[in-house]
């Protein structure tokens, strides 16, 4: 084992029992660490430096990989740079290595009109549709994750408009849900016949309730209700996360606030936003700017 493998164990074990991180998250980045470090050719954390991490992005980016996963690969240098740092060793500033600027191509975003659209597809009073407009609303209101959706009870404060969330690492998060979600979500259990404790249900061809939603049906939902309001592209629930951060940050929230209310346990991870916000101020910029004065 080299001295660089004692310390990546180290910190993954790090990772998992003193910051509580998932299985999940220890995997993820066990993998993207592993692959700098064979990449890279490093046998000691003191090998890393600016030209070996340029290489390494150099790498990743010949190899096709979107910006938005090259982001993740340089927050998990960064996080074990400030881990090694933390253990007092003089290794290589973190806050030196940039994170990629990405694009709403490495990001997929709905414009407004289109995220719109797709809310507004649902529609009837059956108990299908009633759940369906219910889960779009949810997933855009909360910014939650697929599986922290399908694990929703139905025993949630929709007066206060307020969820606890268990997220990654099991923390506890509190999400909240705009008007349009909780009449959407108070419609929708008014329909409702059972007495199952998941929020959102499966049902059979029949309309009738078997089971808690499973992940592959709201995927399958949100596929559905995209196609229906014309949107020429494959829209994944995750998008609607993203279209989430996206709004906040737009409309003048603080990074702190959006990190919090998505559950990221790093800022970095959070960052990888505010350059797609960029981008919609320059379009604003464009589009209202100077309006009164004449061309050259």
């Amino acid at each position: 084992m080299t001295e660089i493998d004692k310390y990546l164990k180290e910190y993954l074990d790090y990772l998992e029992v003193e910051k509580n991180r998932s299985r999940k998250t220890r995997e993820n980045y066990e993998r993207y660490l592993k692959l700098f470090v064979k990449i890279s050719g490093v046998k000691s954390p003191f090998d890393i430096n600016d030209d070996v991490v340029r290489d390494f992005r150099l790498d990743l980016n010949r190899r096709g990989i979107k910006k938005i996963t090259q982001g993740y690969y340089v927050i998990a240098l960064r996080n074990f740079l400030k881990y090694l740092i933390k253990r007092k060793l003089k290794v290589l500033a973190p806050d030196t290595i940039e994170l990629p600027k990405v694009t709403r191509a490495d990001i997929e975003v709905l414009s407004y009109e289109e995220l719109e659209r797709l809310l507004s597809s649902p529609k009837g009073s059956g108990l299908r549709v009633l759940r369906d407009k219910a889960v779009l609303e949810t997933l855009f209101s909360t910014g939650l994750r697929l599986s922290e959706l399908c694990n929703l009870t139905r025993f949630i404060d929709l007066k206060r408009g307020e969820i606890s969330v268990r997220g990654k690492g099991d923390k506890i998060r509190v999400v909240f849900l705009s008007k349009r979600a909780i009449a959407a979500i108070e419609d929708y259990l008014k329909a409702r016949q059972d007495a199952l404790e998941p929020l959102f249900v499966s049902l059979n061809k029949k309309g009738r309730v078997i089971d808690k939603i499973t992940p592959r049906s709201v995927e399958r939902l949100v596929s559905f209700y995209a196609r229906k309001a014309g949107i020429p592209k494959k829209v994944h629930p995750h998008e609607l996360r993203h279209s989430f951060a996206t709004d906040l940050l737009i409309n003048g929230a603080d990074l702190r606030s959006v990190q919090a209310l998505l559950g990221h346990a790093n800022i970095s991870t959070t960052q990888i936003y505010t350059h797609l916000t960029n981008k919609e101020l320059k379009d604003v910029h464009e589009a209202f700017h100077g309006k009164r004065r004449k061309s050259p």
